[in-house]
This record gives C-alpha cells, sequence and structure tokens, in this order.
C-alpha cells in the first residue's frame, strides 16, 4: 500500500525571519501540537539553534504523549535538510510508523510568507484513523500558525 501523503499551506503576515524563529523554537513546535501532542526534548533544548545537527543522524529521542499525558510513541528526531530560514526536512524513525517524513518550507512573499508542510507516512496500523487524525493535527497547527503569525 503507498504511503499517505498530506499537504498544509498558510498565508502568513510575519517575515520569513519570524516564523523560521517559531518553528524552530521547541516553544513554537510545542504550542502548535498542543492540545493533541507533546513531545519531549532534552534538557535545555530551546531551539534547533542548539543541537549540533548531523544530516540523517538521530538528533534525540523524543517521547510523545497523545494529549500530553498518554505516552503513545517515540520519535528519533532526524533531519535530512536543514535550510536556515527557508525550510527543513525531517524524517525521523517512530514506532508507530514504518515512514515519516515532514517536509516545511516558507517562502517569502511581500508583506508576509507562506508556509507549507509536506507530509508522507506509513502507520504501522489503522491507517486510515492515522491519516485522519495526523490530519487534523496539522489542520490545528496551521490554525496556531494564523492565528500567532498573522
Amino acid at each position: 500500500m503507498p504511503p499517505v501523503r498530506l499537504e498544509f499551506s498558510s498565508r502568513l503576515a510575519a517575515s520569513a525571519e519570524e516564523v523560521w524563529k517559531w518553528i524552530t523554537s521547541w516553544k513554537g513546535i510545542s504550542t502548535e501540537m498542543r492540545p493533541y501532542f507533546r513531545m519531549t526534548a532534552p534538557r535545555g533544548v530551546k531551539s534547533i539553534d542548539d543541537l549540533n545537527v548531523i544530516f540523517g543522524t538521530p538528533l534525540f529521542r523524543s517521547r510523545v504523549y497523545l494529549f500530553g499525558i498518554i505516552p503513545i510513541d517515540y520519535s528519533d528526531v532526524t533531519l535530512l535538510l536543514l535550510n536556515k530560514g527557508k525550510g527543513f526536512v525531517e524524517q525521523s524513525p517512530m514506532g508507530s510508523m514504518s515512514l515519516w517524513r515532514h517536509e516545511r518550507k516558507i517562502e517569502g512573499a511581500t508583506n508576509g510568507c507562506t508556509i507549507t508542510d509536506n507530509l508522507t507516512f506509513q502507520p504501522r496500523t489503522a491507517r486510515k484513523l492515522v491519516a485522519w487524525f495526523i490530519g487534523r493535527v496539522f489542520e490545528h497547527r496551521h490554525a496556531v500558525l494564523r492565528r500567532r503569525l498573522g
């Protein structure tokens, strides 16, 4: 069965620089995911800038909690590409997915920018339910982006 592919895009009033700071900060990531998920990060990590990124090598193991309290998964957070101010490609091994790939791109424009998320994933079980739920989570993430950044 082919992987699930989803795309989400939002026009934001904030500059690409402001959006980049938000999407690479642990506060921004956490705010976007709440209340659906909470993910852990090593103590002291506030931003991607706090990590020694080696492409294709897991940066750390994040525990994933459903609704912030129920442990359901892990993600060995792994970046394949990091283009500062423009986007990233994350392809992280996860317990619940045989494939998880998240591409996030920022395209600057006059008076703001557009952020686009492309997801490609293969759930190990409950494909339709997981695809539906991940879709709702990313719709929520983009709603948070629009509220916070315009």
